[in-house]
């Protein structure tokens, strides 16, 4: 079955079974090291996530920054105090990795983006006000909400 599973990966993404393998144990070895980090993503960039959030390791680290401690990042966000200090930790382990994906998402800024497309416009919603005539009596749905 293991053996199908690797020929068929190997097929589907033109990699040897060598490369197959190589990539499912290293991925194996870090889930194993760090219980609670798994990987996700395309092939090609394959990165951890801290399992019970939606939030890649990367993601993590970077809200940590503008926190003073775990502790204040516990009380202001839905994390837990474990699931911050396993990102810390993955991080720690493999910095080089985790601080690539930050500076690859930092350098994807507007700023950025328009110096390697010229043509990109920037746009601007606005949102106007809504606003209820007293007169308009009970409504239904969201807007019935809205204090006049």
């Amino acid at each position: 079955m293991l053996d199908s599973f690797v020929e068929e990966e190997a097929r589907r993404t033109k990699r040897s079974k060598g490369a197959i393998v190589e990539g499912l144990a290293e991925e194996a070895a870090r889930a194993r090291r760090f219980p609670g980090i798994a990987f996700r993503g395309a092939d090609w960039s394959r990165r951890p996530w801290v399992i019970g959030t939606a939030l890649d390791v990367w993601e993590v680290v970077n809200a940590y920054r503008d926190f003073d401690s775990v502790a204040a990042m516990v009380a202001e966000t839905d994390m837990a105090d474990r699931q911050i200090r396993l990102a810390l930790a993955y991080h720690e382990a493999f910095p080089d990795e985790i601080d690539a994906q930050i500076t690859d998402i930092e350098a994807s800024s507007y700023e950025t983006l328009k110096r390697r497309l010229p043509q990109l416009e920037r746009l601007e919603v606005r949102t106007a006000a809504l606003e209820v005539p007293e007169a308009a009596g009970p409504t239904l749905g969201p807007a019935a909400d809205i204090e006049a």
